[in-house]
């Protein structure tokens, strides 16, 4: 079934206030809910955007639909929901740009090729350089992203305060703001309707998406995997991918395979919604946050990871203290606005910061760990994990960032928009 095929739900203002007093009765379903079968070509573990699209790729572009995806929850339930929305492509090493790049391009087109609304729009990004460490690497980064066509600026104090009018410089930084950078090809887009725009698209071209069933076991006859062990069943599978953010150390020691990971909470919060008042992704380099409003009027505001490992997907009061006395230096104004929710989501870091997108010494195995950059690679590492499961290789996008870069000594260190890293 192609784009064009798929039905359009159509739905005026009474039609959903209807629809919602009836408790959704008569409402189309998106996705089938099937019961798993015995056995699969190929099975995904991870019902987030990372697993949904590399299940529709394999569909769409490799003709692989014998296709599971199993979900312990339910779809875009994990990571997919908790992060904050940006597309990006500022980073410092020759394999990132281009990978990154290819992403925002795939994010571009999406909506159409989906048939789904993902709400993708530019919004441009402003990085504040606190420091003359931070400007030196700010000069590389645009240098870096120049080479491979990536539009990228420095820009003077008096230009953000320009774009930002709800800027002013303080009189007193405890960092010396020098400037900043900006990516205006910068964009946000609806983290769960990406999710649901993969799951029905490849839905609708016979993969089976599997919620509440849980992976327990890697199953494997030698050296060769051979299926897995759910809450629901043992299912056979000649080939295993992994998507599973925040979680791959656990699912790949079911294989018997250490990943070079830690895991770590990243805290978020929302505000009060407000008149909309700014239209750019702010970043607080030195401070290691961010700032940008939603569409709904709310602030959204990030900090760095919490300095521990852990599983909890809450917040902890140090960091909301930190980010907020940052913000508040920028934008004294923003003194009286109220917290709305605070959350966490729980993060595979990556030793040199960059994806794993590979194979494994499990012959079949193969994992897709995006570490700090999940939401923003979804279209491409999905993709690229999609190539791999169906060629056994990595595509030539990717060849830096397979796990053998470890043990070559090879890494490709990146602090992202960190510029104090």
């Amino acid at each position: 079934m192609g784009v064009e095929e798929l039905p359009v739900q159509r739905f005026s203002f009474l039609s959903l206030l209807r629809n919602a007093l009836r408790y959704r009765k008569g409402w189309q379903r998106m996705w089938r809910n099937p019961e798993p079968k015995r056995r699969y070509d190929v099975v995904i573990i991870g019902g987030g955007g990372h697993g949904l699209g590399a299940a529709y790729y394999l569909a769409k572009e490799h003709g692989v639909r014998n296709v599971a995806v199993l979900e312990r929850g339910w779809l875009g339930g994990g990571n997919t929901a908790r992060n904050t929305m940006t597309i990006r492509s500022n980073y410092v090493r020759p394999p990132s740009v281009p990978f990154h790049e290819g992403s925002m391009a795939l994010y571009r087109e999406l909506s159409r090729e989906l048939n789904y609304n993902l709400m993708v729009g530019r919004r441009g990004m402003i990085a504040f350089l606190q420091g003359t460490a931070a400007a030196r690497t700010a000069a590389r980064m645009a240098n870096t992203m120049h080479v491979y066509g990536a539009n990228y600026e420095l820009i003077d104090v008096e230009e953000i305060a320009r774009r930002v009018p709800a800027f002013r410089p303080p009189a007193r930084p405890r960092l010396p703001l020098l400037g900043g950078v900006c990516q205006p090809d910068a964009m946000m887009a609806r983290h769960d309707a990406m999710a649901w725009g993969f799951a029905r698209m490849a839905d609708s071209m016979g993969v089976d998406i599997i919620q509440n069933c849980e992976v327990t076991g890697i199953r494997r006859d030698g050296n060769r995997v051979t299926g897995v062990e759910t809450g629901r069943g043992r299912i056979d599978a000649g080939k295993v991918g992994m998507a599973v953010a925040g979680h791959g150390s656990v699912v790949a020691e079911m294989a018997g395979i250490r990943l070079p990971i830690e895991v770590q909470p990243l805290q978020a919060w929302v505000s009060e919604p407000v008149k909309p008042f700014l239209d750019q992704i702010l970043v607080f380099s030195g401070y290691g946050c961010y700032m940008m409003q939603s569409d709904k009027g709310e602030l959204v505001i990030g900090g760095p990871t919490d300095p521990y490992p852990s599983y909890a997907q809450r917040g902890t009061f140090p960091i909301v203290e930190q980010v907020t006395a940052a913000v508040l230096e920028m934008f004294p104004a923003l003194a009286r606005m109220k917290l709305l929710r605070h959350w966490a989501g729980v993060l595979d870091i990556v030793y040199d910061g960059s994806p794993i997108i590979s194979r494994t010494p499990l012959d079949g195995f193969s994992v897709d760990v995006a570490g700090a950059g999940g939401f923003k690679t979804t279209p491409m590492a999905a993709r690229m994990h999609a190539w791999l499961i169906a060629n056994d290789e990595p595509h030539e996008l990717i060849r830096d960032f397979g796990l053998d870069r470890f043990e070559r000594g090879r890494l490709v260190f990146e602090g992202g928009v960190s510029f104090n890293r």
